[in-house]
């Protein structure tokens, strides 16, 4: 099935969970993020249950230090 990440287009496997994508995404460092499925938040304790649908799409959202 077809994503969107960030606007960028991904294939991936039927039944994947937010938590798989975002994990790949961000890899072992998620503090500092946020993420949104079709412009809703989702909250962190809810990432392994949320399955995603064909033409979801996800904005993930990383917090950067800076001044």
């Amino acid at each position: 099935m077809k994503i969107k990440i960030n606007n960028q287009e991904k294939e991936v496997a039927e039944n994947i969970t937010l938590q798989n994508i975002v994990s790949d995404y961000l890899g072992e460092k998620q503090n500092g993020t946020a993420v949104a499925v079709n412009q809703s938040v989702i909250s962190r304790p809810l990432y392994g249950s949320y399955t995603l649908r064909d033409n979801d799409d996800i904005l993930i959202i990383k917090a950067t230090q800076g001044g």
